[in-house]
Order: structure tokens, then C-alpha cells, then sequence
């Protein structure tokens, strides 16, 4: 390890220490299960955002072996609201694996993580160094936007090839003692997430401003460099609120893959006409729309449209989905804009 990777290594742990991030529930533990939790919720979502579900998860679901054992609805229904939910059904089968196949404890090291389900490098990499003092970078957006700035690396990371050296140059830098992993891995977080910010980063306030090379090139917010961006796209949805007499709604898990994958959801149309099609001649001059919103995907915005409809249990047919009386349905994982829509 050269003197400067070294010295790097030094700054950050330090820094951590004195000025980094310690009161957050997840950390100041080497519970696998806990990190873990915390790694996968985090991921592309705000930490003032996770505090709740984190919790909320914890109490449901105290060690690994409750979540392996409880139902895939039940965890849809916690994550509800927290997005991407393609990290809640890995999340189940994850511990499922761990659980079945690994006794209740979670591999040791970064190369056994990386085998379960919705782990990937990063993620295996911070379990690793967290809980079992590993020597390994992690490479989550926060710590590519600081390692590219300190080392003016101008490589273009939509290549596989420039990730590829990103993740070489960020091995190097790692501290020699694997008993100063947790509070490095932990300060490349912090600055990234405090500091080293994408916009206006706080350049006076930071550990790594002497041997910040794209300070020193008077532009550190050019880095990262990445030129292949996902195009936003928009669509257009009708929601079918169908109501019953006794309030009873009905409800359709959606399929996978898709838009909310495997959750329960109003029955969703393409056009008014379609919705119009599915109901009962008698419940279609009665149906009435509600205000449309926008909801924000990461690459689509959803334009919704609610249409509310009394209908008879018996009057509407449709192969799949099914009755839930405003007792059932708050516990089903449910898509947020449904459950808003609901008054959940």
C-alpha cells in the first residue's frame, strides 16, 4: 500500500470518529441481520426516509429466521411505501436462504454474501467490513461521487471496464488493519452523504481536501463521470376503486415483473374505456373520476386516474383478485398512491 493510500485510509477513519455519523439505529452493531436490513433499505432511499420502516421491521421481525418464517405478503406490507419492492421480495428470499442453507447466520465473508439473493458487491462488501472486519471496498453511489473527486478519476463508469478500475483503485485505498474497516467504510458513507455532496459539496469541512485531486483541478463536482443516462418516460393509468356495499374493495396482485410487482393493487386499466368495460352495465353511469396526480417513479411518471364505482360483490367478475373489507386491507402490501388513495 503506497504512503498516500495509506494517508487517505488514516483521514477518513479519524475523521469518522470524531465527526462522522454514530447515533443511527443500525450502527455501532456487528449484527449481520441488522446491517444487512439496513444496507438493502438504503439503497437508492433517503436514511430519514428508512428510520421508520427500519424499526417497524425489527419489531415484526427481530432476527432473520422470523422474516424467513413469515409470509411474502406480510413483508410487502411493511415495505409498502418504501419503493423498489424488488428489494423486499430479495429481502425474503434472502433470509429464507440464510435460514435454510446457512443454519441462521450469514456468511463471513463478502465472496459467500455475494451468492444471496439482492446481494451484490457493494452491499456483501459493507456487511463484510462491518461485521466481520474484511478488508474490501464497498462502492455505493455516495463513496463513488468521493473516491472519483479525491483521485480525478475521469474515467467514463457507464463502461464496465472504467467500474471495473474504480473498483481496483478502491481496494488500494482500504486501511492495512482490518479493526478500522468499520469506522472507514463508515466515513466514506459519511462524507459522501454529508459532505461530499453532488451539488455544492462542503469542500472546507472535509478530511480529504489535501489530497483531492479534482480540488486541486478546480472542479470536483464533474466527477463522477457517467454519460449513459435512462430516459424518463411517462404513462397513463386508470384505477378501478370498487367498492362494495359493505366497503369492502377489490383488490389484484399484480403481476411480475411490472410496475408494483406482487403487490395488491385497484384493478389497473390503459384507457377510461377499458375500466368502463370491466364493470356491470349497472355501476358504469355511476362511476365517478376523482381528481388525477402524478406519481414519481425513478425513470416514470405515473399519471393516475381514480374512478370510483359502487358495485355489488356478486356483479363484478374478473378472473383474479378479491374482496378485502377495510380490516383486511391495511395489512396487504400495497403500492403508496393505492394506499393513499385507500386512506391507509
Amino acid at each position: 500500500m503506497t504512503v498516500a493510500s495509506s494517508g487517505i485510509a488514516g483521514d477518513v477513519v479519524r475523521w469518522q470518529r470524531s465527526h462522522g455519523r454514530h447515533l443511527l439505529p443500525w450502527q455501532n452493531t456487528r449484527d449481520p441481520y441488522r446491517v444487512w436490513l439496513s444496507e438493502i433499505m438504503l439503497q437508492q432511499t433517503q436514511v430519514s426516509v428508512v428510520l421508520g420502516y427500519y424499526d417497524r421491521f425489527l419489531a415484526r421481525f427481530p432476527h432473520v429466521q422470523a422474516l424467513a418464517a413469515a409470509p411474502l405478503d406480510e413483508v410487502l406490507a411493511l415495505w409498502s411505501g418504501l419503493g423498489y419492492y424488488s428489494r423486499a421480495r430479495n429481502l425474503h428470499r434472502c433470509a429464507q436462504d440464510v435460514a435454510a442453507l446457512h443454519g441462521g447466520s450469514f456468511p463471513s465473508t463478502s465472496e459467500g454474501l455475494r451468492r444471496l439473493p439482492g446481494i451484490g458487491r457493494s452491499t456483501a462488501a459493507a456487511i463484510a467490513a462491518f461485521c466481520f472486519g474484511e478488508r474490501t471496498a464497498i462502492l455505493d453511489g455516495n463513496v463513488k461521487r468521493v473516491l472519483t473527486r479525491v483521485l480525478a478519476f475521469d474515467a467514463d463508469l457507464a463502461s464496465s471496464a472504467s467500474e471495473k478500475a474504480l473498483w481496483d483503485r478502491a481496494n488500494a485505498l482500504v486501511p492495512d488493519t482490518s479493526d478500522e474497516m468499520p469506522a472507514y467504510t463508515q466515513g466514506l458513507m459519511d462524507l459522501g452523504a454529508t459532505v461530499c455532496l453532488a451539488r455544492n459539496p462542503n469542500c472546507l469541512l472535509c478530511p480529504l481536501q489535501a489530497s483531492c485531486r479534482g480540488l486541486v483541478q478546480g472542479d470536483p463536482e464533474r466527477f463522477p463521470v457517467k454519460t449513459r443516462k435512462l430516459k424518463r418516460s411517462s404513462q397513463s393509468l386508470w384505477l378501478l376503486q370498487a367498492q362494495a356495499t359493505d366497503g369492502a374493495i377489490w383488490l389484484e396482485k399484480r403481476p411480475t415483473p411490472g410496475v408494483w410487482a406482487g403487490l395488491y393493487c385497484l384493478p389497473v386499466f390503459d384507457s377510461r374505456e377499458a375500466l368502463a368495460q370491466s364493470l356491470p352495465e349497472s355501476a358504469r353511469d355511476d362511476a365517478r373520476d376523482e381528481s388525477a396526480f402524478v406519481h414519481v417513479l425513478t425513470h416514470k411518471d405515473l399519471h393516475l386516474h381514480p374512478v370510483q364505482a359502487r358495485v355489488h360483490r356478486k356483479a363484478l367478475r374478473r378472473q383474479e383478485g378479491g374482496w378485502f373489507t377495510p380490516q383486511q386491507w391495511p395489512a396487504l402490501g400495497l403500492p403508496a398512491p393505492v394506499r393513499r388513495l385507500l386512506g391507509g
